[in-house]
């Protein structure tokens, strides 16, 4: 059965743009029982920015309760924190020798960064290793990635034939991008990608007078008076709502602004009202979990157990095929 593999950094609480880009499809995917699902939570992918150790801890449950919250099937997938599986750090220093330094100064995660290095560290640098890591690990045929995403893809199917070739046998699995065009399009509250990097994100788990706030305040509209017709083009209010309650809510809000006697301020309402609506039980869900740890906890546990039991005999198998197992 083939295996499809998504995973979400921990470095805060899911954002609108993880949720309609990531999370979603994700769950959407899983529900098809022809292949089978693995979620994680990249928890060590965010030690490379983030040192604070109860942070890390809040970040990664929230992560886990977003799942949750949006339908995540615990039992029909495999579901667990990238930190509880040891055998992932083994892997990655293993496939660090087989990793060019070329390949790695390339890569976007570094090279984005390569202007500063005093900001770059170690982990940063071999971000894309740990990354093949997670894939390989689990023998993943499809990884979910957005186009922005597809060199670290193309690395680790890069480093997988290098290891296959120089021990010339099958070690691990050649891993293929499944291309997610949405993931790139949801816009942040300015327009540019949704990111927690352009601080232009929306975080839906807000309690709602700080949902309002975030949308009255990060939204910029024009000083059109109340009367004034409005281009609903010319900010991302319909284009959210759209994507967050389809085409026919949005009309309204688009021939409201178009027809005027509507203010920038009302669109926002609505904006708020979709994402109170649509998310009522995923809001609801999300708290929770949240506020019931040992629940979650025990839920991530048998995902790890799963996990680590398949990590364990790739693991076997590479090192057997390097000599560390004769």
């Amino acid at each position: 059965m083939a295996r499809i593999l998504t995973g979400i950094q921990s470095t805060n609480i899911p954002h609108l743009g993880n949720i309609l880009g990531a999370i979603l499809p994700a769950i959407t995917q899983s529900q098809n029982h022809a292949h089978q699902s693995l979620f994680f939570i990249a928890d060590l992918h965010s030690l490379t920015s983030i040192k604070d150790a109860g942070a890390i801890h809040r970040h990664t449950l929230s992560v886990a309760a977003t799942w949750l919250a949006f339908g995540l099937n615990p039992e029909n997938t495999w579901f667990y924190r990238q930190s509880r599986v040891p055998q992932v750090t083994e892997l990655a220093w293993y496939l660090n020798c087989f990793t060019p330094y070329p390949m790695l100064a390339n890569a976007h995660s570094f090279k984005d960064k390569s202007n500063r290095l005093s900001d770059v560290n170690a982990g940063l640098f071999t971000y894309p290793v740990l990354m093949a890591a997670d894939i390989l690990l689990y023998d993943a045929n499809w990884v979910p990635v957005g186009k922005d995403q597809i060199q670290h893809l193309e690395i680790t199917a890069d480093i997988a034939r290098s290891v296959n070739h120089r021990l010339q046998q099958d070690v691990f699995t050649i891993p293929e991008a499944l291309i997610n065009d949405h993931h790139a399009l949801i816009p942040g509250t300015d327009g540019q990608k949704m990111s927690k990097s352009y601080q232009n994100y929306i975080n839906i788990f807000l309690p709602e007078k700080e949902l309002r706030q975030v949308i009255n305040q990060q939204i910029i509209t024009d000083s059109s008076l109340l009367q004034d017709t409005k281009d609903p083009n010319s900010n991302v209010i319909c284009q959210l709502i759209e994507l967050v309650a389809g085409t026919a809510r949005a009309n309204y809000t688009r021939q409201k602004l178009l027809q005027g006697g509507y203010g920038w301020g009302h669109a926002k309402t609505d904006l708020l009202q979709a994402i109170l609506e649509i998310y009522a039980e995923p809001r609801q869900r999300y708290n929770y979990y949240m506020n019931q740890t040992t629940e979650l906890e025990t839920l991530l546990q048998k995902g790890e157990a799963r996990a680590m039991a398949y990590a364990q005999l790739k693991l076997q198998q590479l090192r057997q095929a390097l000599g560390y197992n004769g």
